[in-house]
């Protein structure tokens, strides 16, 4: 026995260095190539936003301003607006823009790929549970159009819904191409949305995180994290390599000095939190509406247009900031670091945010929901830290004042989508800034907390034994810990080699079970079934005896009570049999009990 371990021992160990040879082998290049078709297609995504957010709200005096240096344009700005300078007709054209960009995107959408509609990180996630990570070709393709002429017509979305949602299209595409089976295009589909999250927000580490996170409310698939790192980083590295290097948005040097600032860094939490739920209520009520609403779906873009447009132009009659509200609210961002805004205005900039987002992507136009709900964060975290350095100067002072920005958009992107760790390092990479990891870490932590199941990702399920993806295998893995003595009955009913057949069918009418061992001085030497014994024309079964139609014990398939179930149900099914006597493994003519495939059954059900 000892010997047959050790043999049995390196067995496992050489299978072990085969397998990850074979993951390297196979998954190295693998996430290169879906690495580079993520990074190419961000490329190609941000210069079409590029130029039409250019050639229509530019044509009418408005640009999109650039958060920072690091992000190079690729069309010059001659100008940028400054707040209140846009005349009465360029007012309405802002917003009619939004009205014509969605009519032309509910057009595109519901003719050729519904899927496209609305935001694209829940379809994702929904391929990756209900659909074995298939994504239609056609879907990168209409997704990047429609998205485009959202966001570059103004409406209020982000960039990282269609950026997932076309590399994870391009990685089920590649997958199928490479003929992988199911496990292989879920992995390659989550290899595709981490790289085109990490490229277009230039956070590798965090758009990996993302990934593979935000597939659970608390959990991650951290078998794809290693593959997801790598296509993080190589797309990347093409996006950076075509418009700049470096983070996002600047900050100044913020530092965490004073433990008191964590009294309100939980104060933060919990109201990211509470406006977390807001978001997530109004974006699906607004949804709902829009849904149940008895018009061509092809036009309720466009109503979502109109309405955005209305609530630009109230917000900049209001304040002059109205532009803020398109887009995914990159310059809002950088304002609140910057300080630039009254506190009055970064409150009105948070609800009037909820409502452009609800707007847009609730009405079926095409964008993401993660950009937008940091610009909420950070308004938020402005109006937040602005109140505090005015009632508490002694603790927080001017700089760290501006600080809570970057802590409200971790807060709430951690309480919006259920990813708390992604969210603090993805804000940490946004900004460059690493110093604030334990505000982050705490007001995030808060926020997830109080939203407890809340989540804008629908599609999300609780974790991943919740997953189709995984049902089996976490069926297997629950076996494979239980042994057949956790199952097995040891009530055995035995029949005797000198039986009649007859008296086999009445034990089996009788006590209903369809086989029976065979012990002869208590040594099992054989099973007999109804199957036997029917085979046994009617007149002859008096006179016909167990031991001459039984199945011997030479040829028997037996389990051990130290068998994984696993191991036994693989047996039972292979062979196509019903029951397995469980035997002494030293002595198989010792029979302990009998395991049937109801007895695992009826323990698994009872171990979940």
């Amino acid at each position: 026995m000892k010997n047959s371990r050790k043999i049995s021992s390196v067995v496992a160990r050489d299978h072990l260095r085969k397998l990850n040879f074979e993951y390297i082998e196979h998954w190295v290049p693998y996430s290169i190539l879906i690495g580079l078709a993520a990074g190419a297609s961000a490329v190609i995504f941000y210069s079409l936003l590029s130029v039409v957010s250019h050639y229509i709200l530019g044509g009418i005096g408005y640009y999109y301003s650039t958060p920072t240096g690091c992000e190079q344009p690729l069309l010059s700005v001659p100008s940028v607006i400054s707040p209140g300078s846009l005349g009465d007709l360029h007012t309405w054209y802002l917003v009619a823009i939004p009205a014509i960009g969605g009519l032309i995107v509910g057009l595109i959408t519901y003719r050729y790929a519904p899927e496209a509609v609305g935001e694209g990180t829940d379809a994702v996630i929904d391929s990756y549970h209900q659909q074995q990570g298939r994504i239609r070709s056609r879907i990168p393709i209409v997704k990047t159009i429609a998205s485009t002429i959202t966001i570059g017509t103004g409406g209020s979305a982000g960039r990282e819904g269609p950026i997932t949602q076309i590399g994870a299209g391009f990685g089920s595409y590649l997958a199928d191409k490479l003929k992988l089976d199911d496990n292989g295009r879920r992995m390659m589909l989550l290899c595709g949305a981490a790289g085109g999250i990490g490229s277009i927000f230039r956070a590798p580490l965090g758009g990996a995180l993302f990934a593979i996170s935000v597939l659970y409310k608390r959990d991650s698939e951290f078998e794809s994290l290693v593959p997801a790192f790598i296509s993080s980083i190589i797309a990347y590295s093409v996006f950076c390599s075509v418009f700049g290097w470096g983070s996002l948005f600047t900050t100044p040097d913020y530092t965490f000095t004073h433990p008191a600032e964590l009294v309100f860094d939980a104060t933060l939490g919990i109201i990211c939190g509470l406006v977390a739920i807001l978001h997530i209520k109004i974006f699906h009520k607004m949804r709902d509406l829009f849904k149940k609403w008895g018009i061509k779906n092809y036009f309720k873009p466009m109503i979502g247009g109109l309405l955005l447009g209305l609530l630009a132009l109230f917000v900049h009659q209001g304040c002059g900031y109205g532009y803020y509200i398109f887009g995914g609210g990159y310059e809002s961002i950088q304002s609140a670091i910057d300080g630039g805004l009254a506190v009055e205005v970064l409150i009105l900039l948070v609800v009037a945010k909820i409502l452009a987002t609800s707007f847009t992507l609730g009405s079926g136009g095409s964008g993401g929901v993660f950009a937008p709900t940091l610009a909420i964060g950070a308004t938020l975290g402005g109006a937040f830290g602005i109140l505090a350095h005015a009632f508490f100067p002694g603790i927080i002072g001017d700089m760290q004042s501006t600080s809570f920005v970057l802590i409200g958009m971790a807060a709430l992107l951690s309480g919006v989508a259920r990813v708390p760790i992604a969210a603090i390092v993805i804000v940490s990479e946004l900004t460059g800034n690493y110093n604030l990891l334990p505000p982050l870490m705490f007001a995030s932590t808060i926020a997830y907390l109080v939203t407890s199941n809340w989540t804008i990702y629908e599609k999300q399920v609780p974790a991943r034994v919740d997953s189709p993806a995984h049902r089996e295998e976490l069926t297997i893995d629950i076996l494979e810990n239980a042994s057949v003595s956790d199952a097995m009955s040891t009530d055995i009913m035995p029949a005797n080699p000198t039986n009649s057949v007859q008296t086999v069918l009445h034990l089996i009418t009788k006590y209903g079970h369809i086989g029976y061992p065979v012990l002869d001085d208590n040594r099992l030497v054989g099973i007999v079934t109804f199957k036997d014994a029917e085979r046994v024309p009617i007149e002859d079964r008096e006179a016909v005896l167990v031991e001459q139609v039984m199945a011997p014990a030479t040829s028997l398939i037996v389990t051990y009570p130290d068998e994984s179930l696993e191991d036994a149900l693989r047996k039972l099914v292979l062979n196509d049999i019903g029951r397995l006597p469980v035997v002494d493994s030293d002595d198989q003519s010792r029979i302990l009990g009998i395991v049937t495939k109801s007895d695992i059954i009826r323990l698994h059900a009872q171990l979940r």
